[in-house]
């Protein structure tokens, strides 16, 4: 009797493909349901006031205003615009300061002694509560903006840089020192690659401290951004805008953080997801 001919494997492509298209249903039937329940609480029953919370048309038409008339000073792109630019600036900055000093701490007990005091000094410090220093120092424009979301993506960078060199494996040190591993190719080899995963997970985090950040560092003396457009709204109490300014955050964190999601596949290739 023959045995049944062998089912060819599934390309690994094909098989990521289709694990991305169910997760992006489900996403969709979830936000589908969401929206359901929405329209239903506020529009439909009117169990929810839309002095409250409004309704989708509110919001839709909230959308539809600033996109094309502008609100707060400017149209909804060019407040976008304004936001992703400076969270962008205050990320890289304290993302690259942050992972070099998180790695040199984890490195060497040297400058662990030296730079720890410090750093333990400023960790508890509110990333808020550099909000009045930075107009005293830098005044009310984006310059000060950048210093407060510094500090707030500062302290996770070197925490889970630290700790992502003090996480690697013994053995590998010691297989490095026997090969005769040292200087820059012991970090580029050895401390990098071992602390990636670590690094990123800060990454993720001090992305999230950046957003967090700026909108309450552009509810005082912002000329555009998305804070700004929180800020007019809840002085005209108008809910819909509100909806509008915190979905465009979540939008905007969304994008960047699938980005840095982008980032992290092609630096890490070996993880398995």
């Amino acid at each position: 009797m023959n045995a049944p001919p062998a089912t060819p494997p599934v390309p690994a492509a094909r098989a990521a493909a289709g694990r991305s298209l169910v997760t992006a249903g489900r996403a969709l039937l979830a936000l589908g349901v969401v929206l359901l329940l929405w329209y239903v609480c506020t529009a439909a029953t009117g169990w929810v006031s839309p002095n409250t919370f409004p309704t989708p048309l509110e919001v839709g038409s909230a959308l539809r205003q600033i996109a094309t008339e502008g609100y707060a000073n400017a149209a909804l792109l060019e407040h976008v615009l304004r936001s992703v630019v400076l969270v962008t600036m205050g990320f890289v900055v304290a993302s690259t300061i942050g992972i070099a000093l998180g790695l040199a701490m984890g490195a060497s007990r040297t400058v662990e002694a030296l730079a720890n005091p410090i750093f333990l000094v400023l960790r508890p410090i509110p990333p808020l509560a550099w909000i009045p220093l930075a107009i005293v120092w830098l005044g009310l424009g984006d310059a000060a903006k950048i210093m407060v979301i510094f500090f707030a993506a500062f302290v996770p960078s070197v925490i889970n840089s630290f700790t992502g060199v003090r996480q690697i494996d013994r053995p590998i040190f010691e297989a490095a020192a026997m090969l005769g591993v040292h200087g820059a190719r012991y970090w580029r080899q050895v401390l990098i690659p071992g602390a990636l995963p670590s690094i990123f997970t800060g990454l993720r985090l001090s992305l999230q401290a950046s957003w967090t950040t700026l909108v309450a560092a552009e509810l005082v003396g912002a000329v555009a951004g998305l804070g700004q457009i929180l800020n007019q709204a809840s002085q005209d109490i108008y809910p819909a805008m509100i909806v509008v300014g915190m979905a465009s955050v979540a939008l905007c964190g969304w994008l960047m953080t699938l980005g840095l999601g982008w980032l992290e596949r092609r630096v890490m290739p070996w993880k398995v997801r």
